[in-house]
């Protein structure tokens, strides 16, 4: 790619000659270049512009960056076109590559990556949060809300407290809704998840541990006063507090039996998963159907 100040010697040695051959001679580079430049000039176009178009792969740049910083600059291009081909990518191979190239020369130059809203992969993150639910007869719920990144896939859930065993029996129902295991599960700091904290390093619950092993999945908790690292499930709560706690604002009726709570949640979902995503254009479901490979992943 030409520097700006190439591309000015080139148009002005144009200019001084008239010609494109005798340009090129001038500027070092060849009468095809001079021509393309010359021409970009006149149509009133920039002549950086056609430098800087769009690819296909612009689409997962954000993923191919937090790839090769997350492993330092060692990850092989050729792991990371396997990991973009199962995000949708239809391009070639070799278009990873040079990508990858240009990511890691960036990145030994010292340009790192920068804050850049988080990528997902298929079947790689599912979190939970927890929501004050509406009151039966006086008592108080939760909803548990639970979202599928990537797909975009929403479960609500509604118990009458936040126990272990009801964020164990929460889990088996959404993984069954999901029809398959996701690799983590990424949820708040709650004492049901994360016991202590040692050196700023969360311990696992030892049972929720063993949930975790049993589906064959990893729990995970985010940063502490963070909720930008699981803004998926953020969303997620308000949008169902919005929808099924009765407020002046939604003027819903209070719910006379724990049975009608359960059917408005399940209504809910069924609504917010059948309607079509602002970004993905399609309705969201654990296998999105405009991705090429969004089955769960094997855990032989």
């Amino acid at each position: 790619m030409k520097r700006d100040e190439e591309i000015m010697e080139i148009l002005e040695a144009f200019d001084l000659t008239g010609s494109y051959r005798a340009a090129a001679e001038l500027a070092g580079c060849d009468h095809h270049t001079v021509a393309r430049y010359v021409a970009l000039r006149e149509a009133g176009q920039l002549p950086v512009a056609r430098e800087n178009r769009a690819r296909p792969i612009d689409e997962y740049l954000d993923k191919v960056e937090e790839l090769v910083a997350r492993s330092d600059g060692r990850v092989r291009a050729d792991v990371v076109h396997e990991r973009l081909v199962a995000m949708g990518f239809s391009g070639g191979e070799r278009t990873t590559r040079r990508t990858v190239a240009g990511v890691k020369a960036r990145l030994r130059a010292g340009q790192r990556r920068v804050f850049r809203p988080w990528v997902v992969e298929p079947w790689l993150w599912l979190q939970w949060d927890w929501a004050e639910g509406p009151r039966v007869n006086g008592r108080r719920t939760s909803l548990w809300c639970a979202w599928l990144a990537w797909s975009r896939f929403r479960v609500v859930l509604a118990v009458w407290d936040r126990t272990l065993p009801a964020i164990v029996a929460c889990m088996d129902t959404t993984l069954r809704r999901l029809g398959g295991v996701p690799t983590d599960a990424l949820t708040d700091n709650e004492r049901t998840v994360s016991a202590d904290h040692v050196a700023g390093i969360a311990v696992r619950h030892p049972e929720i541990v063993a949930v975790g092993r049993h589906h064959g999945m990893t729990i995970r908790t985010c940063v502490p006063a963070d909720p930008q690292s699981k803004g998926g499930s953020e969303a997620t709560v308000r949008i169902a507090k919005a929808d099924l706690v009765p407020t002046a604002a939604n003027l819903l009726e209070d719910y006379r039996t724990f049975s009608q709570l359960e059917t408005a949640c399940r209504e809910f979902c069924e609504q917010v998963n059948s309607r079509p995503h602002r970004e993905t254009r399609c309705a969201s479901s654990p296998t999105r159907p405009d991705a090429t490979s969004t089955s769960p992943p094997s855990r032989e």
